[in-house]
Formats: C-alpha cells, sequence, structure tokens
C-alpha cells in the first residue's frame, strides 16, 4: 500500500489548523500541527513531513525567518500561506526558497491541487529515497516503517539515529560536513557539536556495521565530515538494478 503524503501545516491559528486538517485528510493526505515556527522546526527535523504549509504572520518568528531557518536543515518543500495578495511579499518568500505561496482566503481544493503540484514537481526534480532501500545483502532500511534490517534481524533505532542514518543514505557517495549534519539532524544551534556528532556516528556503527573498527558504510572523511557508501553505483558496476 502507498504511503499517504505527510503535510505540516504550521499556523498561530488552532481554527485555521483545524480547517486545513480536516480538508487535506479528506483529500488523501496524513497531517501533523505546529502552533508557532520553534515548533515546527521541531517536526521537520523528527518527522520529516514531505511538505510544509507555513503561515506568514505568526508571533516571535514569522514565516519568512521560519522559512530561512527550515532551509538551513531540510530541503522539504514549503507552500507560504499570507493573508495580503502582496508581489513584494510573495517574490520574498519564493527568494528565500519557498516552493509556492497561496493567498487567504483559499478554497481547500486549490490548496490541495498546489500540493499536489509541488510535490510532483519534486518528485521529477530530485531522486527522492524509496521507502525500502536495500544497501546490500546484509542491510536494508524501510524508511517508511523506521525499520532497520542487518543480516536479516531487526535492529532498533533511536529517533536521532534513524534520522542521522536517513540523511547519510539519502546523500549516498556525497561528503556531508560535520556542520551539514548537526544542523539538519540536530539544529542549528548543535552545529558547532563535533563531539555529540562523533558519538552517534558511534552508536549507528555499533548497530549497523559488521567490524565498527572498519566501517564499510559510514565512511570518515578525516577533518571534514562522513560520507555513506555510494551502494548505487556499486550495483551498477556489477551490473545489477
Amino acid at each position: 500500500m502507498k504511503r499517504r503524503p505527510l503535510i505540516l501545516i504550521v499556523d498561530d491559528e488552532s481554527r485555521m489548523r483545524r480547517f486545513v486538517r480536516l480538508n487535506l485528510e479528506t483529500e488523501g493526505f496524513d497531517v501533523i500541527e505546529a502552533e508557532n515556527a520553534f515548533e515546527a522546526l521541531e517536526k521537520v527535523r523528527t518527522k520529516m513531513p514531505d511538505l510544509v504549509i507555513l503561515d506568514v504572520a505568526m508571533p516571535d518568528m514569522d514565516g519568512f525567518e521560519a522559512l530561512q531557518r527550515i532551509r538551513e536543515i531540510s530541503d522539504v518543500p514549503v507552500i507560504m500561506l499570507t493573508v495580503k495578495d502582496d508581489e513584494e511579499d510573495r517574490i520574498r518568500g519564493l527568494d528565500l526558497g519557498a516552493d509556492d505561496y497561496v493567498t487567504k482566503p483559499f478554497s481547500p481544493r486549490e490548496l490541495a491541487s498546489r500540493i499536489r503540484a509541488v510535490l510532483r514537481r519534486v518528485s521529477q526534480s530530485e531522486e527522492h529515497l524509496p521507502d525500502v532501500v536495500e544497501v546490500d545483502d546484509d542491510l536494508k532500511i524501510d524508511f517508511a516503517r523506521r525499520e532497520v534490517w542487518v543480516r536479516g534481524k531487526l535492529v532498533k533505532l533511536r529517533p536521532t539515529e534513524f534520522r542521522l542514518l536517513y540523511h547519510l543514505v539519502k546523500n549516498a557517495g556525497w561528503i556531508l560536513t560535520h556542520e551539514q549534519l548537526l544542523t539538519r539532524v540536530w539544529g542549528p544551534e548543535y552545529r558547532d557539536d563535533s563531539h555529540l556528532l562523533r558519538l552517534y556516528i558511534t552508536y549507528l556503527r555499533k548497530k549497523i556495521e559488521p567490524d565498527p573498527a572498519h566501517p564499510k558504510y559510514i565512511l570518515t572523511e578525516r577533518g571534514i565530515g562522513y560520507r555513506f557508501v555510494d551502494f548505487k553505483r556499486k550495483r551498477e558496476e556489477k551490473g545489477e538494478k
């Protein structure tokens, strides 16, 4: 059964969140909520939604600043909501990395249509991880179920370990710097805490590597960061799909 897209709605008005949630669930989406930008940033990190609907007018941190913070940790698609049909606001949001802009009031069907259009655009322009990734005969990761199988046995990962593995596998073959991983997994306030990253890399290696002292999946790029083995290229070299 195909997984329903997970949408995060960020708005300080509970009635608006409820209205959007009910309509999007009817349209075939799963929905989670955040009432402010700080809660939204945490849910982007921990729940990894497929798309964020972000209201511009929020107290404490407005939608533009929230979008900037989201872009520091994730490339998740973002649709901005505003009560003003203001071209300058629209351009500012798009320049900061928004994928689309919807003006209040809007019809639920229009919003659902915009969401589907953005998700189609993103899926066509980027290669996303499938629900299940078989790295090799020994390691299989089910991202939809949040399960990791090592040599045929289910291995339990803590949420932070799973988020770290997700970002490494998503960028398999590419080096992710210490700062990139810390920002994406823990948040920008942790970007200098290299000890924390090393600790969780050690935890993760102990759970998935055949020999954690000589890792074959999570490779260290000394002084820079870490790289997950390019398992797709290895398959191609072997003539596998």
